[in-house]
């Protein structure tokens, strides 16, 4: 793990509710060599896997995987809540724990075959990131492996998500 990058994260107690400590990467964006930092360790693991799509979650996905399709030679596809995306979509609801939310793809996004990576800002109970697996693999997609600049390991989301290659550039062993 990269403690210097660890650093650059701000945490913010009682947000957005009392009990979390938000994990504030706008820090670490605001930062030119932590972000360069954290895209070249992406992008380091991922160069010679032949990628040739970044898959990434709305929003904050969006600020690490198209900089990280640009460095692989990728293209960069958003996944974005639903009534976003302005062509055909597939649509994928997922569980929360009060009720359900869902995500959407355009259809023609992802072609089959394609080797994919899937990357988000962040790995909780992994519930999003499972159902983005679910729009690549319908459309065809090849997972090669799910990234993520944070991952908060006392969740356990790596558990729903045993079947793929998982890899954290920071860890968080605790609240």
């Amino acid at each position: 793990m990269d403690n210097d990058l660890l650093l650059k994260i701000r945490n913010v107690a009682d947000f957005p509710k009392k009990g979390i400590v938000f994990r504030d990467i706008t820090t670490l964006i605001g930062d030119n060599s932590a972000f360069r930092r954290a895209i070249d360790l992406l992008a380091a693991r991922y160069k010679n896997a032949g990628i040739q799509k970044v898959v990434s979650v709305e929003s904050r996905g969006f600020i690490f995987g198209a900089p990280l399709a640009y460095v692989l030679n990728a293209g960069f596809v958003p996944i974005r809540k639903p009534g976003k995306l302005p062509a055909a979509v597939t649509r994928q609801e997922y569980s929360l724990e009060y009720g359900t939310d869902a995500i959407e793809m355009h259809t023609d996004a992802v072609l089959r075959g394609e080797k994919v990576l899937l990357l988000d800002d962040l790995l909780a109970t992994g519930g999003t990131i499972r159902a983005a697996c679910d729009l690549v693999k319908h459309a065809g997609g090849q997972i090669v492996g799910l990234a993520f600049l944070i991952e908060l390991t006392f969740l356990h989301g790596r558990d729903r998500l045993k079947e793929h290659d998982v890899y954290s550039v920071l860890q968080y062993d605790s609240e």
